[in-house]
């Protein structure tokens, strides 16, 4: 026999299912805490549909991650080993914009070339840190390799006279240099957990 959908109940399911990865105690509480912030709700406002309190609280992803983020915990292991919280962004993204924030600036040399370069580069970071895809001594050895070494390298040569002068030169200078990016993101990305 079929059970009419209770829409609490499936919403409350989905937060806890979503938040898997925090601690069962943690986990339940921050239920309760939802299913009481309904009935508070409807009983406030009996003229609101269970829709409409629903939407307010918010998705029930971004509610586990938000606890997430709050318990600052490490994902639960699944049964297999392999962790059950998985990252919002493309473990791709952040090693494109360190790789390719070099060939924008070599590209576009002038005014917006440089700046676009380092916000690339700033942003492929943050996105590299925050990452669930590595361990903490991947992304150190990311952010050394692809982008404070380039940065402090590139900095130097255009602080001093010290760099390399001419078209061949400096060309050899930055394929090295993009040679070195190119390495440390095929390194992270074969590293990188599912």
């Amino acid at each position: 026999m079929k059970t009419p959908a209770d829409p609490v109940r499936d919403y409350l399911s989905a937060v806890e299912r979503e938040a898997s990865a925090l601690p069962p105690d943690r986990r339940q509480e921050l239920v309760a805490d939802l299913a009481e912030h309904v009935e508070v709700a409807r009983a406030e406002r009996p003229g609101a549909t269970l829709g409409e309190i629903l939407a307010e609280l918010g998705d029930p992803r971004t509610i586990a991650a938000t606890a997430l983020a709050e318990a600052g915990s490490r994902p639960a292991e699944g049964g297999a080993g392999e962790p059950v919280r998985r990252g919002k962004v493309h473990p791709l993204v952040p090693l494109l914009m360190l790789t390719l924030s070099l060939p924008f600036v070599m590209v576009f040399s002038e005014s917006p070339g440089p700046l676009f370069g380092l916000l690339f580069r700033i942003a492929g970071v943050v996105l590299l840190c925050t990452s669930v895809h590595w361990t903490a001594v991947q992304k150190t050895t990311g952010v050394l390799l692809g982008a404070v070494v380039p940065t402090v390298v590139i900095a130097s040569w255009n602080l001093s006279s010290g760099g390399p002068t001419g078209d061949t030169p400096a060309l050899l200078a930055n394929l090295g240099m993009l040679a070195l990016l190119i390495g440390t993101a095929a390194w992270l990305w074969r590293g990188r957990r599912a």
